[in-house]
C-alpha cells in the first residue's frame, strides 16, 4: 500500500525474512517502548475503516497519482514527524496505524506466480531474533500463539487493504478526488505557506453527486467516511503549528508517498 524505499520493498521495510520452524525455532519477539520506524516518516498508509479513529488525530489524505493511497499526515513535510521523538518515543496519546503497528511482520509472495501469501518479518527491526526475552515464535514445529496473533493481524490488515482500494476505486468511479491545496498562514509571516502534492475529496462534486448513489454511500457506511476524512483536513493547521513548536519549520511543499 506504500511506495518502496528501495528494492521494492514496502514504506518501514529494509528486508525481508520468510518465518519458518526451521530456522527460527528458537527465535523470539520482543515487545518495542517506541517506534524507531516512525522517525522521519511524516505520511504512513491507512486503510478506510480506520478513518474515524485516525480523522481525530491526523489529517487524512490521498497520494498524488493513478493510484491513490489514503494516509494519515504526521508531518506536513518529508522527514518531519510531530508525535515521536528522536528515539522513536510517541509522547502523547494517538491512534497508531494498522499498517505501523504491524511492523516487523508482513504477508508477502514468495512465489510471484502463486497468490499464495507468507508470513515475512524484517530481520534489521531488533525486535525478533535468536535473544531470550520476549514471546517464543515457536512451540515445537508448530506456531506460537504469538505467531497466530501476529498472522491473524496481517491477514486481518490485507483484508482491509481490499476494502481500501475498493473504496477508492468508488472514488475514481465517479472523480470525487482532485489536486489537494491547503493554504496556512504564519504569524509574522507575510507570505502564506502552501500546501501541495496530494489528493482530496473535492467538496463542489460531493454535494452535486445524485440522491441514490448518495443514499448508497450512507446505507454501505461510506458516507461518514468520505466526512472523516473532510473534517480531517481541519487538522492541518495543528500538525503546522506542532512543527513550528518543535522547530521544525515548515516548506512549501507536501512530497508523499505514492503507490
Amino acid at each position: 500500500m506504500a511506495s518502496a524505499p528501495q528494492a521494492n520493498l514496502p514504506l518501514f521495510y529494509n528486508d525481508l525474512m520468510p518465518l519458518n520452524s526451521r530456522d527460527h525455532a528458537t527465535w523470539h519477539a520482543r515487545g518495542a517502548n517506541a517506534a524507531p520506524w516512525l522517525i522521519d516518516q511524516h505520511a504512513v498508509p491507512l486503510t478506510v475503516e480506520e478513518f474515524p479513529q485516525a480523522a481525530r488525530h491526523f489529517p487524512i489524505v490521498f497520494s498524488a497519482g493513478d493510484n491513490p493511497v489514503p494516509l494519515a499526515l504526521m508531518g506536513l513535510n518529508e522527514g518531519v514527524n510531530v508525535f515521536v521523538d528522536s528515539e522513536g518515543k510517541i509522547d502523547q496519546p494517538i491512534y497508531l496505524p494498522a499498517y505501523a503497528r504491524r511492523y516487523p511482520f508482513l504477508l508477502a509472495k514468495l512465489d510471484p506466480s502463486s497468490e499464495e501469501l507468507s508470513l515475512c518479518f524484517d530481520p534489521s527491526s531488533g525486535l525478533i531474533g535468536e535473544f531470550e526475552e520476549g514471546d517464543a515464535l515457536f512451540d515445537g514445529d508448530q506456531p506460537s500463539d504469538a505467531t497466530k496473533a501476529a498472522l491473524e493481524f496481517c491477514e486481518q490488515f490485507e483484508q482491509a487493504g481490499m476494502r481500501t482500494q475498493t473504496f477508492v476505486d468508488e472514488l475514481k468511479k465517479h472523480n470525487l478526488l482532485m489536486d489537494g491545496e491547503v493554504s496556512i498562514q504564519q504569524t509574522g509571516v507575510e507570505q502564506p505557506f502552501v500546501y501541495r502534492g496530494f489528493q482530496m475529496v473535492d467538496q463542489e462534486k460531493l454535494r452535486e453527486t445524485r440522491g441514490d448513489v448518495l443514499r448508497g454511500w450512507a446505507q454501505s457506511g461510506l458516507l461518514p467516511l468520505l466526512y472523516a476524512h473532510v473534517f480531517s483536513l481541519d487538522l492541518m493547521s495543528t500538525i503546522f503549528g506542532l512543527q513550528a513548536q518543535q522547530g521544525k519549520g515548515p516548506v512549501p511543499a507536501i512530497p508523499v508517498p505514492a503507490e
